[in-house]
């Protein structure tokens, strides 16, 4: 497993999107000089939809910022759309992320339970806001559904981080 730590640079990763297309991962869309990857496990996780459209409600404000937010998982296209369809999103949703991209990421990976949760390998939560350099300015793994940031907390750190020029966090070096 490929591990990144805050400060480097974002692997640039290119995905189809569900709106078509492909998107790039670390590569802002738009007016956006910042970008937010948000990986979440897929369909079959109650916890991601809600997750997602809390996210969705608060596109806008990170648009404001300068942040350009999407979404990945390994899913196939049609749980893909499934997914915006269930939750009313909007939002820029890539998928078909392999299990090398996914450990390029340094995302925990998990097999599924049973057939009757997924068909595939999926990633594990994971969240990274990178910065106009292309840095890794905030990074938050999991190996399990129930952790994840609070994204009115994480909106607020990143108005914060651009108000105040705040530095890049847990970055030092014994070496």
């Amino acid at each position: 497993m490929n591990v990144l730590d805050a400060g480097n640079t974002f692997p640039r990763l290119a995905i189809p999107e569900l709106k078509g297309g492909m998107l790039t991962l670390g590569e802002p869309r738009g007016n956006h000089d910042w970008q937010m990857v948000v990986v979440y496990r897929g369909l079959h996780c109650p916890i991601c939809k809600k997750y997602l459209a809390t996210l969705e409600g608060l596109v806008p404000e990170f648009a404001e910022l300068g942040v350009d937010v999407v979404t990945v998982s390994g899913d196939p296209l049609e749980k893909a759309r499934q997914m915006a369809q269930d939750q009313n999103l909007s939002l820029a949703i890539g998928y078909d992320l392999s299990v090398t991209q996914m450990r390029e990421l340094g995302l925990f990976v998990s097999d599924p339970r049973s057939p009757l949760e997924t068909d595939r390998p999926f990633a594990e939560p994971g969240l990274f806001v990178i910065n106009a350099e292309g840095d890794i300015q905030i990074i938050d793994l999991s190996n399990a559904p129930f952790a994840r940031p609070d994204l009115q907390s994480l909106l607020n750190g990143v108005k914060f981080i651009r108000d105040k020029d705040y530095p890049i966090r847990g970055t030092h070096d014994d070496t």
